[in-house]
């Protein structure tokens, strides 16, 4: 590891693509999945709660995905200083995306402009009818469930709600992964932060960036599939050197 390197691979580069994982988001208290203490890792029978099979024929799953919701640590957490300094390199003009595969909206909430990121996974903020299609707000329906709504259905069709977001079993959208893998293509350099790099297709974007000709670095506590190809491999805390990579100086969290 040589974060002097890393940080000068950054100061070079004048398109960069930034893709975050749960790693950046657990110093605002998110936990993430696939890690030693992930919420997978700990209750192998969490994971049954986001396969759709599962949640579209049992009203019991979905009672306990709605109870998950209302208590999920995203309406408490607070964007810390790695979403913060994203920020900051899209201020410097250097920053052509921002591809995330956490479902928290921190990047957002921190100032991140909404036309930069790119949710693959799409967002708990937000409901969607399996059936009609409407979307909404997450809260206005919790405020539901905390009244007593256990399972509340769609109030223009009766059909089943859930997060927008995507379950296994649900395909991606393909709009968004094209959009996510045009980034790549254009990069001259990306920043993978917090992701373990093993979800495809997204975890594509590493291979479609080395073979534009551009460089990766790579922030994770734990090792990735791509760490041989990385020109700099960073494991400290994303909140920690971050700030130092993109070059600005933030308030402590």
């Amino acid at each position: 590891m040589d974060l002097t390197s890393a940080r000068r691979l950054v100061e070079r580069a004048q398109r960069i693509v930034a893709l975050t994982g749960a790693g950046i988001s657990t110093e605002s208290g998110i936990p993430d999945f696939r890690g030693p203490q992930g919420v997978w890792t700990t209750d192998p029978k969490a994971e049954r709660l986001s396969n759709i099979h599962y949640y579209m024929s049992d009203p019991e799953v979905r009672k306990l995905a709605w109870k998950g919701r209302l208590a999920h640590p995203a309406w408490r957490a607070v964007p810390n200083a790695g979403h913060r300094a994203l920020v900051e390199l899209e201020r410097s003009g250097r920053l052509a995306a921002l591809i995330t595969q956490n479902i928290d909206g921190l990047h957002q909430i921190a100032g991140s402009s909404p036309d930069k990121v790119i949710e693959v996974h799409g967002t708990l903020r937000e409901v969607v009818c399996m059936n009609c299609g409407w979307r909404g707000p997450m809260p206005a329906v919790l405020e539901r469930v905390a009244a007593g709504e256990a399972d509340p259905p769609c109030t223009d069709c009766g059909g089943i709600l859930k997060s927008a977001t995507i379950s296994f079993g649900q395909p991606l959208v393909p709009e968004v992964i094209e959009r996510a893998m045009r980034a790549a293509a254009s990069a001259d350099l990306l920043l993978a932060l917090g992701s373990s790099l093993q979800v495809y297709p997204v975890a594509g974007v590493v291979p479609r960036v080395k073979g534009k000709g551009g460089r990766l670095v790579i922030v994770n506590a734990q090792p990735t599939p791509f760490d041989e190809i990385a020109d700099e491999i960073v494991r400290e805390p994303i909140g920690d050197v971050l700030p130092m990579l993109c070059g600005v100086v933030t308030d402590p969290v």
